[in-house]
């Protein structure tokens, strides 16, 4: 087994935690703005000091409640300002926060509070009260908190001095092994299952993080949060900033973002590459409804030469010029989408592709590519400034190692492994060997210096009738790439060959429409339409070169539809639930071929 190990973990003192760190902030920069939060045209300030008040009265106020030492808190909610106050207040009880996305169903949401035995939960608004009052009876819990309804006071309210006084102890007692959250993976088959990671987990990969991300987590930094807190990815990222002083902003949602980026004008953001892709491909569509596509292109290649050409140590003084050039025509207005003053973006969740990460690089926005999964507390491996190899998710994060097995899965091992699943045995041997290595279910390769390279998912290879061995993420990717493509499925297991289901971009595809005369067509009828057909082949035949013809898509079809969280088709995170649209669309796969 091939294997990799990056030196100079940093150790975390015993009773070091999370918890403590915000305690450390706070009596070391009380007046420091620690989170913001919009509320009308602009964002509130909430400072170190404030933040942490807020924190302890809610967790003397949980412990009043009947709290105690390891129970399971349930938080159901978006990525707002309350769910960071409930986290670090669970925390400090002493209880694990048990996450739940805002999108899931009823059923999701019954599940996770049957199997972690949550004895209280804390849901957002309406939406997400909805889906409780749907499987109360199924699922009860004794106490249930409304945020929308002031969680946060009523909670508060209950503090009593007695609670107060077993806060300090609770917080004290905190140790390495004990259960931080249940972080139930989203994940694209079966029943989730609920990831144990313990304050170790969490207060180890922090201290990586902002040791090897020093440029990003200092307190000049500021950052604007999007992703679902109840992922992973977000959590890490929240815990890093509180303990080095990042400023962080909350996003009023997603539509938003074009309007609140300017406002928080964030020095980073991390996000999960579709999100890059859409924000390439809507000012590649914006360019080209103006009749500047073609000038687009140009500044395109050129930020993708002038990126290679710092990989190599040399670029031409044509590029040169030409980057000069489109830094003011081009990519400084791209930079202003971001509140102009952003240096790097944090790319995880899935592959962003060399292209992407080039171009990005190339306007002046540093793209650092990482990967991990929920059970290894989010980042596994991460490309940072100074070590960057665009097209990889860089290097094992210091202190841990990275393998790849005999059949190509990569193996992960490091004290930022999790604890197991919660009540699973079983999986958990599955999942993590006698070696202690945690088997991810990807595959990817290791260069010479450690850069890890993501493939595809192992059960996701596709085996053709043929034998041929497909890797779907190489298609898809870059199928992706093109702006009128939201989402695409390969198939073709044991099948005579590979075709593609595709959805197209609603966002987008009005303005692809308008600049090429199609302006008077609707949705359904762009979706039959020859041209945009013609522009699907083009992003099939742009894929097709980067496999061999035994592996190329022969033919496509294109959906009736996006593919949606809300329609369970997508993860949180994006990722397509497989089995679920090829259920879904079982009819239109037998006629691809001729079932």
């Amino acid at each position: 087994m091939q294997t990799y190990t990056t030196p100079g973990g940093v150790t975390a003192p015993p009773h070091d935690n999370v918890v403590k760190q915000l305690m450390v902030r706070a009596d070391a920069a009380p007046h420091h703005v620690a989170l913001s939060y919009r509320e009308g045209d602009s964002f509130v300030s909430v400072s170190t000091e404030a933040f942490w008040k807020t924190v302890q009265e809610l967790a003397a106020g949980l412990i009043a409640l009947g709290v105690e030492r390891g129970d399971r808190v349930a938080l159901h909610s978006s990525t707002r300002i309350e769910f960071t106050y409930f986290d670090y207040a669970i925390w400090a009880a002493g209880a694990a926060t048990t996450t739940i996305y805002e999108t899931s169903s009823a059923d999701q949401v019954k599940w996770i509070l049957q199997d972690s035995g949550a004895v209280a939960l804390i849901s957002e608004g309406e939406s997400t009260m909805e889906a409780y009052n749907e499987i109360a009876t199924a699922a009860p819990t004794e106490h249930v908190f409304v945020i929308d309804d002031d969680a946060v006071g009523t909670i508060s309210a209950m503090a009593t001095d007695e609670s107060r006084a077993e806060l300090k102890q609770r917080i004290d007692a905190i140790g390495h092994d004990d259960l931080a959250t249940l972080v139930y993976t989203s994940g694209t088959t079966g029943l989730p299952k609920g990831c144990m990671l313990t304050h170790g987990n969490f207060v180890w990969e922090v201290l990586q993080v902002d040791e090897s991300l020093e440029e990003l987590f200092s307190d000049d930094n500021r950052t604007l949060f999007f992703l679902p807190l109840a992922h992973i990815f977000a959590r890490l990222a929240q815990a890093a900033c509180v303990s080095r002083g990042v400023q962080i902003a909350y996003s009023s949602g997603i539509p938003n973002l074009l309007e609140e980026l300017p406002m928080v004008k964030p020095t980073w953001v991390f996000s999960v590459p579709r999100v890059f892709e859409k924000i390439y491909n809507g000012a590649k569509t914006k360019a080209d409804s103006e009749g500047k596509g073609a000038i687009f292109d140009r500044a395109t290649a050129t930020a993708i030469a002038y990126s290679q050409g710092i990989d190599r140590g040399k670029t031409s003084i044509g590029t040169k010029l030409q980057h000069a050039v489109f830094d003011k025509l081009v990519y400084g207005k791209i930079r202003d989408l971001f509140g102009g003053e952003i240096k790097y973006a944090i790319s995880g969740g899935a592959p962003l592709g060399a292209r992407l990460g080039h171009f990005f690089r190339g306007i002046g926005i540093v793209a650092l590519e990482g990967y991990g999964l929920t059970e290894t507390t989010a980042a596994a491996t991460a490309n940072k400034p100074g070590a960057i190899r665009v097209g990889t998710v860089g290097r094992p994060i210091q202190g841990s190692s990275i393998g790849i097995a005999d059949d190509g899965e990569v193996l992960m091992k490091g004290p930022h492994v999790f604890k197991g699943y919660w009540q699973n045995e079983v999986a958990t041997k599955e999942a993590i060997d006698e070696d202690g290595w945690f088997h991810s279910g990807d595959v990817g390769a290791l260069d010479d210096e450690g850069f890890l390279t993501i493939t595809g998912r192992k059960k996701e290879i596709l085996v053709t009738a043929a034998g041929k061995n497909v890797a779907p993420a190489v298609l898809e990717d870059r199928m992706r790439a093109h702006a009128i493509v939201s989402q695409v499925m390969v198939i073709g297991d044991a099948k005579p060959f590979i075709a593609a289901l595709v959805t197209l971009d609603e966002d987008v595809l009005p303005q692809w429409a308008a600049a090429n005369d199609k302006g008077d067509l609707s949705v359904e009828e762009l979706r039959s339409d020859e041209d945009v057909l013609a522009a699907v082949q083009a992003a099939i035949d742009d894929a097709n070169k980067a496999v061999s013809k035994a592996e190329a898509i022969k033919t496509f079809r294109i959906l009736p539809e996006d593919l949606t969280i809300e329609g369970e088709e997508l993860t949180p995170t994006l990722k397509v639930k497989r089995s679920v649209v090829a259920s879904k669309y079982a009819v239109v796969i037998d006629e691809i071929y001729g079932g």
